[in-house]
């Protein structure tokens, strides 16, 4: 893997501008999964909470875009070599390969995207010097579940996902309790189908917007679904490419950034987009690092740090209830005290 592809990002701000022409010689680098830094995406996500660090630190960046696993411990070799200060790895499964990377370069601050770091399963981090930055998105998928339970015409949302990854199964592991706390309290029956639980459901089996994702997203609108959750980066697109050749209302649910302002091309469909506030925390930990202040304790966003969250529902704005809203600024509130349990991998009840 050639070094120069590992370049540093950003000229030297323009001292006309306000800006300083000398560079902070503090040093990030942020390596992608699969998915690329263009997926719309956690990938993206992170990589702009880097560059946004990077520009307020006045520092250069290094970059580099995975194109499969195999790239992981090349790039990762690369940038210890090239004096990356701080390393931040996007995605669960650059986990083994980053654990790898800080314990042989214990001098180095590591940054771990939603993962824990904890390969082998025993409740602690693998290394002292990652940070791992998680997510408890089955809280903000919980009120996407009830949005959507409310807004079916059909009474059946679905789901799916790329794989059942715990990053994955937690978005439809919340969407599927929050649509049965909405039975519950209206007296309704809205099936979920796709998802059944304890990692029971459909599948694509990668991370790619192919014609394996289209087919996946077909077999849950034939199931009568109006509402339907992909999860799993750019797997969505093929959900588009369902719901156009359907000819049916069918309304999209968005992960990780809010799809209307990401991709225009959802701007139709999207109901609205369970967000992870990915580049905010990413910002502040490069941000911490860069000011020599690195924590290597765990973040984990929730509801009430503002960690997670939902979407406005801009274009349904007036195809949702005239309630809605009203009823999910209270289930939100319930779930911040505790009054509504949501579990997942990350906190069980």
């Amino acid at each position: 893997m050639a070094s120069a592809a590992l370049a540093a990002c950003g000229d030297a701000p323009d001292e006309g501008k306000g800006g300083s022409a000398k560079k902070n010689d503090f040093l990030p680098c942020v390596l992608s999964d699969a998915g690329g830094f263009n997926d719309k995406s956690f990938n993206q996500l992170s990589y702009e909470g880097v560059k946004e660090a990077a520009e307020e630190l006045n520092s250069e960046f290094k970059e580099f875009e995975s194109k499969n696993e195999n790239d992981y411990a090349g790039a990762l070799e690369n940038f210890v070599a090239q004096g990356c200060d701080t390393i931040v790895t996007v995605g669960f499964a650059l986990s083994a390969a980053t654990v790898k990377s800080a314990k042989e370069n214990p001098e180095i601050e590591y940054i771990l995207i939603d993962d824990a770091a904890d390969n082998d399963f025993d409740g602690k981090k693998d290394a002292d010097n990652i940070k791992p930055i998680l997510y408890d998105t089955a809280q903000a998928a919980f009120l996407a579940g009830y949005a959507a339970a409310d807004y079916s015409k059909t009474g059946v949302v679905g789901t799916f996902g790329g794989q059942p990854f715990p990053t994955v199964t937690i978005f439809m592991d919340g969407f599927k309790q929050g649509v049965e706390y909405y039975n519950k309290v209206k007296g309704k029956n809205v099936k979920v189908v796709g998802w059944q639980g304890n990692d029971k459901g459909v599948f694509t089996g990668g991370f790619d917007a192919n014609e394996k994702a289209t087919n996946t997203a077909k077999q849950i609108l034939e199931a009568d679904a109006d509402v339907i959750l992909p999860v799993g980066g750019p797997i969505y697109q093929g959900a588009l490419t369902a719901i156009a050749d359907s000819g049916k209302d069918v309304a999209l649910v968005g992960v990780d950034a809010d799809f209307f302002e990401t991709d225009p091309n959802t701007k139709d469909v999207v109901l609205t987009s369970i967000l992870k506030n990915m580049k905010i925390s990413t910002k502040e930990a490069v941000l911490a690092a860069g000011e020599d202040k690195f924590d290597a304790e765990s973040y984990v966003g929730t509801l009430e740090n503002d960690g997670v969250g939902l979407a406005p529902f801009h274009n349904f704005e007036s195809k949702i209830s005239d309630s809605l809203a009203a009823e999910l600024d209270d289930v939100k509130a319930k779930i911040v005290d505790g009054t509504i349990p949501v579990t997942s991998y990350l906190k069980k009840n």
